[in-house]
């Protein structure tokens, strides 16, 4: 397994050769907070090669729209706690069936409601992302996210891109305010 850090990129098509889908796991735990739930929410953006979205309000695969129209992007839905062992909550990519106008895969991770709840990053420990190879129980590659997030309330875990015919990955750790509707709205989507 690869240990990534913040800007680091991988090949997919070298890491895992042969390799055509690809679960992208993430996981979190909440430190204590004032009681209030605390729900983290993955969702992966469909990007193509001038950076817009890929079938307008279809291009974002998240709780509320579980696949894409291609059937390529797909969330394993929502985890309402974030409590327990492993991945809290999954995107699966299949590159053979992403739509071929799609260069890139943004995933990020909101947390859900936290402005009016008074959350943000800086109150989640153990946030990381891994791929996994399609079958395998071992991480192709992992990042965690060791920032303070204390002003943020989104943050872009890692993206999914093509260069060259092949898929790669890189490690963002790309935090902001807003939450979704400011991840999207920089995309011409709100």
């Amino acid at each position: 397994m690869i240990d990534l850090s913040k800007g680091s990129r991988i090949n997919l098509a070298k890491e895992a050769q042969g390799a055509t889908k690809f679960t992208l796991g993430m996981g979190w735990d909440a430190r204590i907070t004032d009681g209030a739930d605390f729900d983290l929410d993955a969702s992966a953006l469909m990007l193509d090669d001038a950076g817009k979205p890929v079938g307008a309000d279809k291009s974002l695969v998240f709780y509320g729209n579980l696949k894409s129209p291609c059937g390529g992007v797909s969330s394993t839905g929502d985890n309402l706690t974030g409590e327990g062992e492993g991945d809290d909550e999954s995107i699966i990519v299949d590159t053979t069936k992403i739509d071929a106008s799609v260069a890139k895969i943004v995933v990020v991770v909101t947390i859900h409601e936290a402005e009016s709840r008074g959350q943000n990053f800086g109150m989640v420990d153990n946030a990381y992302i891994r791929i996994l190879q399609d079958g395998k129980e071992e991480a192709v590659a992992r990042y965690d996210l060791t920032e303070d997030y204390s002003a943020e309330t989104a943050v872009i875990f890692g993206e999914l891109y093509k260069k060259d015919g092949d898929w790669r990955f890189v490690a963002k750790g790309d935090g902001f305010a807003g939450g979704l509707a400011a991840f999207l709205k920089g995309y011409g989507l709100q």
